[in-house]
């Protein structure tokens, strides 16, 4: 049975490893924006590798304390869904609400991730 310590270190040692990869996979996923709408097989995998990525945040980021970050998310999700399970590339629309929820995710994180880092930086002092 897991210890009650061990369970918060076991959390502690996921949130950690959410937040620091979180930037980086909202940045791949603006980087592979321009690639999203094409025609073919590229897209196809764009929008899956996105979809997947994304998903991931909308699980996990309310698990560890990143509720906000995981509901910004689930807007993002929300535009991939149709395409992924089409297995499109994204509609010029699709696109554009895209790289709106996108902002908006990443926004979200910004402040989520100052939040957390403050709340463990006083965590720490006390």
């Amino acid at each position: 049975m897991v210890q009650p310590d061990q369970f918060s270190e076991r959390l502690g040692a996921i949130r950690i490893r959410f937040a620091s990869a979180l930037e980086g996979k909202i940045k791949d996923t603006y980087a592979e924006l321009p690639h999203s709408s094409e025609a073919g097989v590229d897209a196809v995998n764009v929008v899956a590798n996105a979809y997947r990525r994304i998903h991931g945040i909308c699980g996990v980021g309310p698990m560890v304390g990143f509720a906000a970050t995981g509901l910004a998310a689930k807007a993002v999700e929300d535009v991939l869904i149709d395409a992924y399970r089409s297995q499109r590339g994204l509609t010029a629309a699709e696109t554009a609400r895209l790289e709106q929820t996108l902002g908006l995710l990443a926004a979200a994180a910004r402040a989520e991730l100052r939040s957390n880092s403050a709340h463990s930086t006083s965590k720490n002092e006390g």
